[in-house]
């Protein structure tokens, strides 16, 4: 009677009840330390494709203030005045300098918003309050008709959610940037509908990998994303196009020069943008002028030529269709070009993916066209070269033909473009890689890495990667205290350390399970009684590929990590070890 009526008793009654259903959860689900990553990498996802919502109806709610709501962006320039054509781009990007100017004061002390920097070269660590103003900057600069694309900050405000929540649940550097890397993957999988894209756009051009232990969870956030995106919108595929049939062994030649031709046009295209923005930077005008004289380009042109505005794609559109003849497509070619050099070159915060692939569309019908009239048979269709040039064309610029070649697929769902797409996609990017070395995203890239040192790996010691202050417990423990620990900690071993701190071995979960049915013996159990003095650990000194060899044969998610005089530093996760050696094998060849 004494047992059941006592406090004691009762509370350590509550807590093998509880300890069964853990026990019972870890035995049939068996949840790792990778399992957990892609529940945050979904949750990634879903709240970045909540925040590409967000940015799209703003930039939406800017666009009714100076056009008609039903209309899109090129259309309610074609119907504002000259002077409302010239006024429009130029407010839109006063405003944009004027946000991003006052955003200066209250981020002074915050780092780069680049979150290609905070991947690569960084701790995973993207600023809130800085990401915000350059996306709330964007929202003018988009909305008011910049020739600029909107994925870039759709994958900026993704990304930012992301490090927000790997900072919420303390992360380690290496789960940090990978989930920062999921959150840019998802950014795009919103932007255009498409998953499989985005997380090749991450893996190839990011992370420079496509290994299963940062694939897979860039995989599962970029599903997530566009999952919700079809839950709360409208989306579908981006470009429908009628099936157009298998390319004939004819139209190959051509294709193989349009590789050449989008090869060469790329690497020309991003030159020409790097030298507008060195021209308005010479300028020395405050952010305010630059961005306003950017605007006002594109509103000089907008005058005659509309369809400059925005990034392009309801032109692209009227391209695929055949509703845009080949003499149109000439000037609004090369106009959207010099409109691009204006908005990219005065600083408008954006993208330039979408104008790419605008750039491509409008090269690839051009040559086919120009083919179908001397060899009609080698060309039957101009608007499938008009197709394959936008995957070429964004191939040769981002140098990320895998890239290129799926999000073309998955926008457009047609099979028919495959072969051709392949085949110039490849040509395209190695012809660009012989003219120019660097692609729409390496220069800045390689240009921060040199700046910046790796402070993710060190020397590659374990030290750099083990995680401070595990849960530890005395040998006097009794066994309330035990289990306590383990409803509150998601650790699957305890760590025994003595009054020193010195290690002596663990209690595992598993091991307690023949104490669950029995109260009356467990009360009598210690720490000491259970816990294993052989248990494998290692050393912070030790190299990290060592450290990978202690995890072979024992089943553990982590080991403790021991000094040689027996003190225990904290604990090394498999998971972080894994990462840690996929970016280290990654960064080796560009070393």
């Amino acid at each position: 009677m004494k047992a059941v009526t006592d406090p004691a008793g009762v509370l350590l009654r509550r807590l093998l009840f509880l300890l069964r259903w853990r026990v019972w959860i870890q035995e049939r689900l068996q949840p790792s330390e990778w399992q957990v990553t892609l529940m945050w990498a979904a949750v990634a996802g879903v709240l970045g494709a909540l925040s590409s919502i967000v940015f799209t109806t703003l930039t939406e709610r800017v666009h009714e203030w100076f056009g008609d709501s039903s209309l899109g962006v090129v259309e309610s320039m074609a119907n504002l005045p000259w002077w409302g054509c010239l006024l429009v781009p130029t407010l839109g990007g006063a405003a944009a300098g004027g946000i991003l100017m006052f955003g200066q004061r209250l981020t002074r002390a915050q780092s780069s918003t680049d979150y290609m920097e905070a991947i690569v070269i960084g701790n995973g660590y993207v600023p809130t309050r800085a990401s915000l103003v350059k996306s709330i900057a964007a929202v003018f600069s988009i909305g008011s008709g910049g020739s600029i694309g909107r994925e870039g900050p759709l994958v900026q405000m993704a990304a930012m959610v992301a490090s927000r929540i790997g900072r919420w649940r303390r992360f380690t550097p290496p789960q940090q940037r990978l989930l920062v890397a999921c959150g840019a993957a998802a950014g795009i999988a919103s932007a255009y509908n498409a998953p499989i894209a985005g997380s090749f756009f991450v893996a190839e051009i990011i992370l420079g990998t496509i290994a299963m232990e940062s694939l897979g969870p860039l995989v599962v956030s970029a599903v997530a994303a566009t999952l919700t995106i079809h839950l709360l919108t409208a989306a579908h595929v981006l470009y429908k196009m009628p099936p157009f049939g298998e390319a004939s062994v004819w139209e190959m030649g051509p294709y193989v020069l349009l590789g050449f031709v989008t090869g060469v046009l790329a690497p020309i295209f991003l030159r020409s943008l790097r030298q507008a923005e060195t021209f308005f930077v010479s300028l020395r005008l405050p952010i305010i002028l630059r961005l306003a004289l950017g605007g006002l380009g594109v509103g000089a042109i907008a005058i005659n030529v509309p369809e400059v505005c925005g990034n392009g794609y309801s032109v692209v559109v009227a391209i695929l269709t055949g509703k845009m003849m080949w003499v149109t497509v000439i000037g609004i070619f090369a106009c959207k070009w010099l409109a691009t050099m204006s908005s990219f070159g005065s600083g408008a915060p954006g993208g330039v993916f979408t104008p790419s692939l605008f750039m491509g569309a409008g090269a690839g019908l051009l040559f086919g066209t120009a083919v179908h009239e001397v060899w009609p048979i080698g060309a039957q269709d101009p608007r499938t070269f008009a197709l394959v040039g936008m995957g070429a064309f964004l191939s040769a610029a981002s140098h990320a033909p895998v890239m290129a070649v799926i999000l073309l697929f998955e926008m457009t769902m047609s099979y028919d473009i495959i072969l051709p797409l392949l085949l110039c996609s490849v040509i395209a990017y190695y012809t660009s890689k012989s003219i120019a070395g660097t692609s729409l995203y390496s220069e800045a890239l390689k240009r921060k890495s040199a700046a910046v040192p790796d402070p993710g790996l060190g020397e590659g010691r374990v030290a750099d990667l083990m995680r401070a202050n595990p849960p530890v417990i005395l040998p006097t423990a009794r066994f309330a205290e035990i289990a306590r620990m383990f409803l509150s900690e998601r650790v699957n071993n305890l760590y025994v350390v003595d009054d020193t701190g010195r290690f002596i071995g663990v209690v595992a979960l598993h091991d307690i399970k023949s104490y669950l049915g029995e109260p009356d013996l467990a009360e009598l159990v210690l720490a000491r009684d259970i816990l294993r003095d052989d248990f494998p650990r290692i050393a912070p000194d030790q190299p990290l590929t060592e450290a990978l060899a202690g995890f072979l044969g024992i089943v553990a998610e982590r080991m403790p990590v021991v000094e040689r005089d027996g003190l225990l530093r904290g604990s090394l996760a498999k998971s972080d070890l894994l990462l840690a050696l996929v970016e280290k094998r990654k960064n080796r060849p560009a070393a």
